[in-house]
């Protein structure tokens, strides 16, 4: 077997614990566009205490979001809170389908191509671009050249034109036909060992939460302060893996695993863990 060295993709290593400013991401995304896209201050340093973070640290935190364009101040009767901005709104949306909808490609459903040749003088657009196909879940082929499943194109040529990228690349969708074993090669576009690794890893902290919620009654408080960190875990997931055929991966892939455990607690605590989140913003 192929060590993941052999990728050419970059290796991203599983993150110990949430991130404050990732925690109030998730919060926005769940519970902020159902309520007129708003949180007040109030309830998001409540919520935030009970997963376990300080009042200081997430205001520091939300300071950075709104840095980065993503959170916004806005009062709303006189009560100062936050609402997401339109980037951070459609990222959010994009993210929905990923995570809650996502689709696993058939080999027959053939590939999306990606070209692009961008001048040294304007690195920092190659930069980004290279980042929009990581994110996107993209395996590179050669220097300039990346590849997906083709169910992946609609997304992509969405996600480069709203960050005006769009026109420095071809986009192409085929078949492969000829020369090379598509296993082989898909093993070398995609770090797999790194992407199985980190499947065993959310399988391995969140199979013990599922036994403990199948086998006991489910406390909203509780089902929040476990539901919102394991979405928030989970969210990267569907972006590093983008859906590649079973008959490609290796035998007895755990990210099958990962997916069931995954929509199991989501079915589990999402209804208690937002019966909770309400009672703190309406409160």
């Amino acid at each position: 077997m192929p060590s993941a060295t052999t990728s050419t993709n970059p290796t991203l290593p599983w993150p110990p614990e949430p991130q404050p400013r990732d925690l109030i991401l998730t919060l926005f995304g769940l519970y902020a566009r159902a309520e007129q896209n708003w949180l007040s201050v109030a309830s998001v340093v409540e919520l935030m205490s009970d997963l376990g973070t300080a009042g200081p640290l997430v205001r520091k935190s939300i300071s950075r979001l709104k840095q980065r364009g993503l959170l916004a101040s806005q009062r709303i009767g006189g009560v100062p809170g936050y609402s997401l901005s339109p980037q951070a709104l459609d990222v959010l949306a994009e993210g929905d389908v990923r995570i809650f909808n996502r689709t696993r490609a058939a080999v027959q459903d053939g590939w999306v191509l990606v070209v692009f040749s961008i001048p040294e003088s304007e690195r920092d657009k190659r930069h980004a671009l290279r980042t929009a196909l990581i994110r996107l879940g993209f395996g590179m082929v050669a220097q300039g050249v990346w590849i997906a499943p083709r169910t992946l194109g609609h997304e992509t040529r969405h996600v480069l034109e709203r960050q005006h990228l769009a026109h420095y690349v071809d986009m192409f969708v085929g078949d492969h036909v000829a020369f090379g074993n598509l296993r082989t090669k898909v093993r070398e576009w995609w770090d797999l060992d790194n992407l199985s690794a980190l499947y065993g890893q959310f399988v391995a902290r969140y199979r013990p939460v599922l036994t403990r919620f199948t086998d006991q009654t489910v406390v909203p408080r509780e089902a929040f302060s476990v539901y919102v960190p394991m979405l928030t875990d989970w969210r990267r997931l569907p972006y590093l893996d983008p859906g590649l055929p079973l008959s490609l991966l290796p035998a007895g892939w755990n990210g099958v695993t990962a997916d069931d455990i995954f929509g199991q607690l989501n079915a589990i605590l999402s209804a208690p863990a937002r019966e909770h989140a309400m009672s703190v913003i309406h409160r």
